[in-house]
């Protein structure tokens, strides 16, 4: 066994303890299948959202760690649910009357409110495709239209109606009586409609393979389970697909947590082993609420990475998987600078250490360089006070703070300077008001203000932080309160960065300039 992998058997990191539990699974024996698959789900009632992708992150984050610890061959499958049914109509699409006209009908049968595609749901599906192989993501995509209508699930259907009875049990324990009357585990597309049906079965031919129902105007149809002519409940369709592909691991959210045994004695009953689960918090909006595809709140992942690189993203998924967190567009510089000091901690640290670095998990070991010698916060900084619509002006201060640095030799440096520079006019801008300074702010910005007119060393973040200090230090308690009103009055924020930093980047004498302003009321105008 090499140094590595006895490592990854001890390490503390979340991907390594979900890899050994998936390995006792094949202790005794390797599957029969050849390989062990992965699979996440997904659900294309509205615009994939971030949440999703994270799904898919997390999931590979598990599959690169079980590869580190075992030569079990392994796959991943992106399900996507789309021959659900249309409830209700999206808030985040266009033409919404002409969805309306579609409601209750499969996904992959509605059309494309935005004329791209051949349906609805097959636009949803190419979103995410499209996403996630930007993201590079190894996987094998799956609709669950084509799973049905292709035959592939027929004789896991076969099987739900030869166990229906025991199946229904299962689930008639998890309802409430009135919904108990009118439900069944199959849901019938309407021959003529084309609508997904919630009616009752009134019978349910094993032999035959075919369920028998009225239509909600009281006509009797016969229709075989197989083929596409009828699709499981969400609950069964768990199951039954778990039972389907062999499922060995997958992870889904906490609102499905009450769920799980469900879940897993439908895949029992229909001859299956149900998969290792991860069950993840959820993300909240900047409300608290859930994350919803269809309400659109939250985050999309077109908008994150219009602030900030796709690493970061994936730095913010690995992050605490079973805590709730607030995903928001204030969460993208922190995640930006994490993702950076983690990249930049990786090279001295051990290989234990590093197995335990999120960095290992998103690169899967092969790890880059960082050439963020100016952090994204103090960009965006930068950009606040220099008013920057062009990452331009940011590499003029960039250059005289660090000579060696170009776009060309750090391009992530670069690609951080546009980021900032949206984010500033997005967020920053619209919201940034200077204050006047109080007489006693007065008295130690002038003092600040003599301090570095004087200054004739070089811009030393650290020095300059120290005179920083010393013009607060007899003035204020708590000195918190000093570096609040040097964001306030010089940068128009509530927060900021560490100061002496701040002016060996944006250079001592233009900070001069700025408290100049700041003491002549010449900010308070940009307002």
């Amino acid at each position: 066994m090499s140094d590595l992998r006895e490592l990854a058997m001890t390490s503390k990191a979340w991907p390594f303890e979900e890899a050994r539990r998936l390995l006792k699974r094949y202790e005794k024996a390797p599957p029969e299948k050849g390989h062990v698959l992965f699979e996440t789900g997904y659900g294309p009632s509205g615009l994939p959202h971030i949440g999703t992708f994270g799904e898919v992150a997390r999931t590979t984050m598990v599959r690169h760690a079980f590869e580190a610890i075992s030569d079990i061959p392994t796959r991943l499958i992106c399900f996507s649910d789309d021959m659900d049914g249309m409830r209700k109509v999206p808030d985040n699409v266009p033409n919404p009357e002409m969805l309306r006209e579609h409601l209750q009908r499969p996904l992959t049968s509605v059309p494309d409110p935005f004329g791209e595609y051949e349906s609805f749901g097959a636009h949803n599906n190419a979103m995410l495709r499209r996403f996630l192989d930007t993201f590079g993501f190894e996987y094998e995509f799956y609709s669950a239209t084509e799973f049905y209508k292709s035959g592939r699930f027929d004789a896991v259907l076969l099987r739900a109606a030869e166990r229906y009875d025991e199946i229904m049990k299962i689930m008639l324990k998890t309802l409430r009586e009135e919904r108990r009357k009118s439900y069944s585990i199959f849901l019938p597309i309407h021959p003529e409609t084309g609508r997904v049906l919630y009616v009752p079965m009134k019978h349910v031919d094993a032999a035959a393979g075919t369920v028998t129902f009225d239509d909600e105007e009281g006509r009797e149809w016969t229709l075989p389970v197989t083929g596409g002519h009828v699709k499981l409940q969400w609950k069964p369709d768990f199951g039954a697909r778990w039972a389907a592909l062999g499922v060995d691991f997958e992870m889904y959210g906490k609102d499905h947590a009450s769920n799980t045994p469900v879940y897993d004695s439908i895949c029992r009953v229909l001859g299956g082993r149900p998969p290792e689960h991860f069950v993840y918090e959820l993300f909240l909006d900047d409300k608290g609420e859930k994350i919803s595809k269809s309400k659109g709140n939250g985050l999309t992942i077109d908008e994150w990475l219009t602030y900030a690189s796709t690493e970061s993203l994936s730095y913010f998924m690995y992050q605490k998987p079973k805590t709730a967190k607030r995903m928001y567009f204030d969460v993208i510089p922190r995640a930006m600078d994490e993702y950076h000091q983690q990249l930049q901690a990786y090279p001295k640290q051990d290989m234990a250490a590093r197995l335990a670095n999120p960095v290992h998990h998103i690169h899967n070991g092969d790890v880059p360089e960082s050439h963020m010698v100016v952090s994204y916060s103090m960009l965006l900084n930068l950009a606040s006070v220099a008013s920057a619509h062009d990452k331009s002006v940011l590499w003029g201060f960039i250059r005289n703070y660090a000579p060696e640095a170009s776009p060309e030799t750090h391009p992530d440096l670069d690609a951080a300077a546009g980021y900032a520079v949206k984010y500033y006019e997005d967020f920053v801008a619209p919201t940034k008001r200077y204050r006047a300074p109080t007489d006693l702010e007065r008295e130690a910005l002038e003092d600040l203000r003599a301090r570095l007119a004087a200054w004739d060393g070089p811009a030393d973040g650290e020095a300059l932080q120290s005179e920083v200090f010393a013009c607060g230090r007899e003035r204020f308690e708590p000195m918190r309160e000093w570096f609040k009103a040097l964001y306030q009055v010089l940068l128009g924020a509530d927060q900021g960065p560490r100061f002496g930093s701040f002016i060996a980047l944006y250079g001592v004498k233009e900070t001069v300039a700025l408290i100049d302003k700041a003491l002549a009321g010449e900010l308070l105008s940009e307002s």
